[in-house]
């Protein structure tokens, strides 16, 4: 079965590629199809932006084709950077900015060690047919003041799971599929695909 990825993040890419690996699902990137233009993520929810980028990707090439938004939703500051989080520094923001951006929020408004967070995904998931199917995964945790571990990319090194007390960025790429949110929305997607999708 192939399918293509609606992202140009080449990150995205990598876990995708190793959490699908014993799938028998090959991922085509944009690159692959031709695809070179940006797709405007000008959505007020993860849902909305993964169903833009999903319905874009079909139209142009007509396969089917999967799209996720994820974003980084922290309590503190009621949710944000949330759907906002790969651009929390502008537009063309890298990641170190987005992530010194949101530690200065935090640390200059509150003397806490570390402050309530969530990761979530969402992935739109188009068929051969047009049908659109969305699917979620969701890891809680805090986010810490002090960046830890070398791995990972964007908020990884701030972002600690709850349940293991060490930053995606502490991981390697194996572990934090097995715990993070993109890891648990891939799984229930890959489980959808096997029990309805047909090979191509």
């Amino acid at each position: 079965m192939k399918l293509v990825a609606a992202t140009n993040n080449r990150d995205k890419i990598v876990e995708i590629k190793k959490e699908l690996e014993e799938s028998g699902i090959e991922i085509l990137t944009l690159n692959d199809i031709s695809f070179h233009d940006d797709i405007k993520e000008d959505g007020t929810t993860l849902d909305e932006n993964a169903r833009k980028k999903a319905l874009t990707i079909f139209s142009f090439a007509g396969i089917q084709c999967f799209a996720d938004d994820t974003g980084l939703f922290v309590d503190f500051l009621d949710g944000m950077p949330g759907v906002y989080s790969a651009r929390f520094a502008g537009r063309n923001a890298s990641y170190k900015d987005n992530l010194d951006k949101l530690l200065k929020e935090l640390t200059t408004a509150s003397n806490e060690s570390k402050w309530d967070a969530y990761f979530r995904t969402v992935i739109a998931y188009i068929d051969g047919n047009g049908s659109l199917k969305l699917f979620e995964g969701i890891t809680k945790g805090y986010v810490i003041r002090k960046p830890s571990g070398k791995g990972g990319f964007g908020y990884d090194p701030v972002f600690e799971v709850a349940s293991l007390g060490k930053t995606y960025a502490d991981m390697s790429l194996d572990e934090k599929n097995k715990v993070s949110h993109r890891g648990k929305a891939l799984r229930a997607f890959v489980s959808y695909l096997r029990g309805v999708a047909q090979p191509g």
